[in-house]
């Protein structure tokens, strides 16, 4: 696949510094912003939701778009789905952090939510935390490629049902929830085309005789 140069700033690890930065920037001024500690709190664990949602659905449909729309900018997200998917992880991390904290500053938090309410979150944080260790070349090569792709796929799916649980939830209570829910129920509408486009591409190439399209990591 013939991808396009990016600039030094908007690729690799360098991506991966810039949106990180970005987010403890933005959690900065959030904290700063509040003179309330709780609601400074609270205010973060919504922005980096908000961050992380973004990240995801970037990740979640970058081979659809490369299969659907081949222009550069899509083929950079390709590229970049590794370093995307770890300021993900990170954003998320930053998340965690904020929950927690929340969770110190107002003690009625935990005692208030059940165990079945942890569960998908922890679920969730699971495979976050898989899918980030084996994004690592060393541990990635302990894994056979199908398991290492069984796991990212599977991952994925998780942490959409994850976010699209939260949200759905949510609408009888504010129904701008309604939103994101609906971006991400596009979201797996455009990967399950991509998904069908990807093969109806790898035949046509197998009837040629040519290379087959590559298929999707994750």
């Amino acid at each position: 696949m013939n991808l396009q140069p990016t600039t030094p700033l908007t690729s690799g690890w360098k991506l991966f510094g810039v949106i990180a930065a970005l987010i403890l920037a933005m959690s900065a001024a959030i904290l700063w912003a509040h003179a309330d500690p709780v609601e400074g709190v609270r205010s973060l664990i919504r922005a980096t939701a908000r961050t992380s949602f973004a990240l995801f659905l970037i990740a979640f449909t970058a081979s659809a778009f490369v299969a659907l729309v081949p222009a550069p900018w899509s083929k950079a997200m390709l590229r970049e789905r590794r370093y995307i998917g770890l300021a993900f992880a990170f954003s998320h991390l930053v998340h965690a952090i904020a929950i927690y904290s929340y969770g110190r500053l107002a003690p009625e938090f935990w005692p208030g939510r059940t165990g079945f309410a942890n569960v998908p979150g922890s679920v969730g944080y699971l495979f976050i935390v898989l899918m980030t260790v084996t994004s690592f070349k060393p541990v990635a090569r302990r894994l056979s490629a199908v398991a290492w792709k069984r796991l990212h796929t599977t991952g994925m799916w998780v942490i959409a049902a994850v976010f699209a649980s939260s949200y759905f939830k949510r609408i009888p209570m504010d129904s701008a929830y309604a939103i994101p829910f609906g971006i991400l129920l596009a979201a797996i509408a455009i990967r399950q085309v991509g998904k069908i486009a990807q093969a109806n591409k790898r035949r046509q190439a197998a009837t040629r005789g040519g290379v087959q399209y590559p298929t999707e990591a994750a």
